[in-house]
């Protein structure tokens, strides 16, 4: 012990062996999420028998392997080809008798200056990349030589144009432009309107603008058909309320998208202590066409159910400076508290469906003696009312 006993405190005495009288706890357990906060999807293909159908489509699987995988393609195949060519070359020389041939006179080679598999290699780097030192060239002596010297060529101008094309695109894939997409790390659900509406903040960090932006709403959760089968993954489109009309939005500032949680809504009827003990997770997609290249990006991230915060709404981020609009996004994701109406949503007698909660919840919401003042139901929201 580092301390005498007696002097120090027990409770400040360090221990370095665990205390089997004292309660432990066990660490909440960590919900598991379809889409991730950066958009990335928290699938694992595993048992895949069929790999060949990835060779069928070389581009694309070029495209989406990692850097450093994709450079090393590219820097093998051109070594590859080099030496496949320069072991051509030194087979047409040694053929030729060019290989033991003194350097001064003697017949025409039919590669000049060529006596080694290593001027060989010279060589065959120097057709392919078209550089010519010109200590090493072709002649009219041998038709084969010329043959091949097309061939290389020809493979070469391929071999460019691929990995080229390959690099080109994975530099200016739609997803890098997503990365300026920002969407607001919580959910909020709030009164806006006097309707109880579940909200999320997205915003663009630059001044290039998505055209044709749309945002849409999925709500994934775990339900069972009637039959008892199983859907791990079951998907249901949400709807989002767009006060201009239409699916588009017009975003040059960040812009809170809302919806409406009223009967017929996946998320109705919603409580503050469901968000707590029920796993959902709603996924929110953006999509639109970049303005400065005109390719479709599409920005995703996803709230799971302890990431909604009940009773609250984001600040305002947008004022005036300078006789212009001035957008503070260091209050992007800042929220404060609301008063949460008595009669909303988790209350309603009429409560249509639903999705997230089981049968014997529903059928407790929808039954003929609901009470709005429910002595448990009081208990259980205000425990989970904080922020």
């Amino acid at each position: 012990m580092l301390a005498r006993k007696g002097l120090v405190p027990e409770e400040y005495v360090l221990r370095l062996v665990e205390d089997v009288s004292r309660p432990r706890y066990r660490a909440r357990e960590r919900k598991v999420r379809f889409v991730a906060k950066n958009g990335a999807c928290n699938v694992a293909h595993t048992n895949i028998r069929e790999q060949g159908r990835f060779l069928q489509d070389v581009f694309t699987t070029l495209v989406d392997l990692k850097w450093r995988h994709t450079l090393l393609i590219f820097t093998m195949s051109f070594l590859c080809s080099w030496l496949l060519f320069a072991m051509i070359w030194w087979l047409i020389a040694f053929a030729h008798g060019d290989l033991h041939r003194p350097r001064d006179g003697g017949p025409v080679p039919c590669v000049t200056s060529l006596h080694s598999f290593t001027s060989a290699f010279l060589f065959s780097i120097e057709v392919q990349v078209t550089i010519g030192f010109g200590g090493r060239m072709i002649t009219e002596e041998c038709p084969a030589a010329i043959t091949v010297l097309l061939a290389q060529n020809i493979v070469g101008l391929v071999i460019n144009a691929i990995m080229l094309g390959c690099i080109f695109m994975k530099t200016s894939q739609a997803h890098r432009r997503a990365e300026t997409l920002i969407f607001s790390r919580h959910a909020v659900v709030s009164p806006r309107n006097g309707r109880l509406c579940f909200m999320c903040r997205v915003g663009d960090l630059r001044k290039s603008m998505i055209i044709g932006a749309t945002v849409r709403l999925q709500l994934v959760r775990q339900t069972a058909t009637a039959e008892g089968e199983v859907l791990p993954l079951d998907q249901v489109d949400v709807e989002v309320d767009n006060p201009v009309g239409g699916g588009g939005i017009f975003l040059v500032a960040p812009l809170i998208i809302a919806h409406v949680i009223a009967p017929g809504s996946p998320l109705y009827p919603l409580r503050a202590a469901d968000l707590q003990r029920r796993h959902f997770e709603v996924v929110v997609i953006l999509e639109g066409v970049v303005e400065t290249t005109g390719i479709t990006t599409q920005a995703r991230t996803s709230y799971l159910s302890d990431e909604i915060l009940w009773g609250r709404r984001f600040v305002a981020v947008v004022g005036h400076e300078d006789g212009r609009y001035s957008v503070d996004y260091s209050k992007f994701g800042n929220t404060v508290p609301v008063p949460m109406p008595e009669d909303d949503a988790q209350a309603a007698p009429h409560a249509a469906t639903f999705d997230i909660f089981p049968p014997a919840r529903r059928r407790k919401l929808t039954g003929p003696h609901r009470n709005h003042s429910d002595t448990g139901d009081e208990e259980e929201q205000g425990s989970s009312d904080r922020p």
